[in-house]
């Protein structure tokens, strides 16, 4: 097929320009912090938010799958969506995870953030029940309708059971508010489907897929692994905006071993972000159950993964 061929309704983004990023390019998702006996740690919610503004991220998103959001309060998290407010100020975009399985209590947990001082909703998938698609795209436009503030669709197949289809996320596209996508289909076909039809801001939403996303066309991304080394995939991105797609290839190499023992070595990323952030003495505590810490031998993997790529950062200046 000839490009004279298409049919005659399918539109195509025709500019080479990078679509805005509604939230900033560098976030991260943002662990919530307890205290050791397992309460919510508003004061080093503050201070964890603080450094890693301080060391380059746009934006915080806050109560999402690292955030733990499915075993903190509605008050919790409200009250979260302050304190970091509250550390950041206007330095950084505050986005709030608002998704549950259910339509009506998504409603007021965005409601809630939107009062809380939030720039922003994440909002995920329901899980468990799988609506087909056109329930899932009235879900999403009924929450976008009840609030002011701009969505991001979180599309996370692996852990709701249902994807988001790129089809559908063309048409949710139309609404004013839905503006942004987390991106952890792993359908990198799928991905850059959307990017040509819409003018999305994509966040890669997969640390080992922050350059590759980038390079097509994405906003940015939201890290995990940002929650400690918040400055690693700024680099990356700085050095492809530079022209220096050689050095964002090496600097995103160097951060898959790290990528690999956080995200892919049979733990929630939650659970091996907050036993990192532990042993270097940063806001973290411990994880709520069902989730279990990590023992000490990962720990020291975790360790030894960092302080390899921190020696090896350390030689190419990021």
């Amino acid at each position: 097929m000839e490009l004279h061929d298409l049919p005659a309704d399918t539109t195509y983004m025709t500019t080479d320009a990078r679509p805005p990023a509604p939230f900033g390019r560098a976030l991260c998702a943002m662990v919530t912090p307890f205290t050791e006996d397992g309460a919510l740690d508003l004061d080093g919610a503050r201070r964890l938010a603080d450094r890693l503004v301080s060391r380059g991220c746009d934006g915080l998103v806050l109560s999402g799958t690292t955030g733990e959001s499915p075993t903190t309060t509605d008050a919790e998290k409200a009250a979260l969506v302050t304190a970091v407010r509250e550390a950041v100020g206007d330095r950084a975009s505050v986005v709030a995870g608002v998704g549950t399985a259910d339509t009506r209590h998504t409603v007021e947990l965005a409601l809630a953030a939107e009062r809380a001082g939030a720039d922003g909703l994440l909002v995920v998938t329901p899980y468990y029940s799988r609506p087909p698609q056109d329930a899932l795209e009235a879900h999403f436009r009924e929450i976008a309708d009840a609030s002011g503030l701009p969505l991001v669709l979180y599309d996370i197949p692996g852990r709701t059971g249902t994807r988001i289809e790129p089809d559908t996320l063309v048409r949710l596209a139309g609404h004013p508010r839905i503006v942004a996508v987390k991106d952890c289909s792993y359908d990198l076909l799928g991905t850059q489907k959307v990017l040509s039809r819409t003018s999305l801001a994509y966040y890669a939403g997969c640390d080992e897929q922050v350059l590759a996303l980038y390079a097509v066309g994405a906003a940015g991304y939201v890290s995990t692994v940002a929650n400690v080394v918040p400055d690693l995939f700024r680099a990356v991105l700085d050095a492809f905006d530079a022209g220096d797609t050689g050095r964002a290839a090496l600097l995103q190499r160097r951060a898959i071993p790290l990528v690999e023992a956080m995200m892919a070595a049979g733990l929630p990323g939650t659970v091996t972000a907050k036993a990192l952030l532990g042993a270097l003495g940063l806001p973290a505590g411990p994880v709520r159950a069902p989730l279990r810490p990590a023992d000490r031998e990962t720990t020291d993997t975790l360790l030894a993964a960092y302080e390899e790529l921190v020696a090896a950062s350390d030689q190419l200046q990021v």
